[in-house]
């Protein structure tokens, strides 16, 4: 069990680095029922496999949300005491910036949320940091839009881990 009551903890790494296996180990080891708050939309088969291979691993004990969109009222929706995983900030800002929703406003929403959060929660986002300069003035806007949520959650977070290679590191509090 974390130290915290009602830890935040902020699950950080690129693409396929293990950053949803690393939370969703975290978040069973919390008492069940935990809730899977899922920010993707199948658009296309690749992602409606990804989407599947998620919900396959995961045991009977979660009960999944959809929020592509309104993550700050589905996760206030959810009942005090229960452990959440948030998979992931980065699809869900990725849904705020193509439907032109004010970033920063829905950052500030969610902080108010989590603050507020009578439970523990893991966040997992994508570190987009490390790459290559986007091409695109959209891609650039994305891209740091991402690097500020991201700042705003570790400052918020009681752990921040970065998993490299399916290794968790600790940035901020323990690893486990």
């Amino acid at each position: 069990m974390p130290d915290a009551p009602f830890p935040l903890v902020l699950v950080l790494g690129g693409a396929r680095s293990g950053k949803s296996r690393q939370a969703e180990a975290l978040v069973e080891s919390w008492p069940a029922p935990w809730t899977y708050i899922a920010t993707a939309e199948p658009f296309d088969d690749e992602m409606a496999a990804r989407i599947a291979e998620h919900r396959a691993r995961r045991p009977e004990e979660w009960v999944t949300l959809e929020a592509p969109r309104d993550l700050p009222e589905v996760l206030a929706g959810v009942p005090a005491g229960r452990p959440v995983l948030v998979d992931c900030l980065t699809l869900w800002l990725s849904n705020l910036l193509l439907a032109e929703r004010d970033l920063e406003a829905e950052g500030e929403r969610l902080a108010e949320v989590l603050e507020r959060r009578a439970g523990p929660v893991a966040l997992v986002s994508n570190e987009v940091g490390w790459g290559i300069v986007p091409e695109t003035p959209l891609g650039r806007r994305f891209r740091d839009a991402q690097g500020r949520l991201n700042q705003r959650m570790a400052a918020a977070a009681d752990r921040v881990v970065l998993v490299v290679a399916g290794i968790p590191v600790a940035i901020k509090g323990a690893v486990g």
